[in-house]
């Protein structure tokens, strides 16, 4: 069972379908027992950075995340969900993030280009994860959406990068803890196959199937 976390923002709905896809039971929740009882948690999210922080707060959700990830529990932060795992962010007022990953998130250096970044974007791959197994070596498109960049502390942290007026991560890792600047959902058979590894880990982290 994986834990999709509903915290009022994000495309709940196309991520879980996706996850479907490939095979998981999906739970939609808020509740700390329910998502207590999962193998995994997907953290979805689009808007500002400090309204989430402030619903997973008033939600009682923070110390559930944080407990989870420091037990092992895979985690995967998706688009926001992703800028949420790390240390702050200084969209619209400095705001804690989860502290999950160490670095912060600032706005995306584009240059000339318009900003919100929008559109596919081919991402390089930095070192192998379980995340990208059975991605193409030497990197694929997938489709963002966002003003916003990450910039891990560690450069190990980093697994992949993308180029919107500057390069910046675009897939990180800390351990179990995992986060994509973009839409696997929405990024065709390479975004279900990263979710179908997501699903996997959780199944082998738990050495229970997860898969329907």
């Amino acid at each position: 069972m994986i834990g999709l976390v509903d915290y009022g923002m994000g495309n709940r709905r196309s991520v879980q379908k996706a996850l479907e896809h490939v095979g998981a039971r999906v739970t939609v929740s808020h509740d700390s027992t329910d998502l207590d009882r999962c193998a995994g948690l997907v953290v979805p999210g689009v808007g500002a950075f400090p309204l989430a922080m402030r619903n997973l707060r008033e939600l009682g959700l923070v110390d559930l995340i944080r407990a989870r990830a420091a037990a092992g529990t895979p985690l995967l932060g998706i688009c926001l969900g992703m800028q949420l795992l790390f240390d702050a962010s200084e969209e619209l007022e400095p705001t804690e993030g989860l502290g999950l990953i160490g670095g912060e998130v600032t706005r995306l250096r584009a240059g000339d280009l318009r900003l919100p970044h929008i559109g596919w974007n081919d991402v390089s791959l930095e070192r192998s994860s379980p995340l990208t197994t059975g991605l193409p070596r030497g990197g694929c498109p997938f489709y963002h959406v966002h003003s916003f960049a990450a910039r891990p502390r560690d450069p190990q942290d980093v697994i992949g990068t993308t180029e919107y007026g500057e390069r910046f991560a675009t897939i990180v890792r800390r351990d179990r803890v995992f986060g994509v600047q973009f839409h696997p959902e929405k990024s065709s058979a390479h975004g279900l196959a990263m979710l179908a590894a997501f699903v996997g880990l959780c199944a082998r982290c738990t050495g229970a199937a997860v898969a329907a």
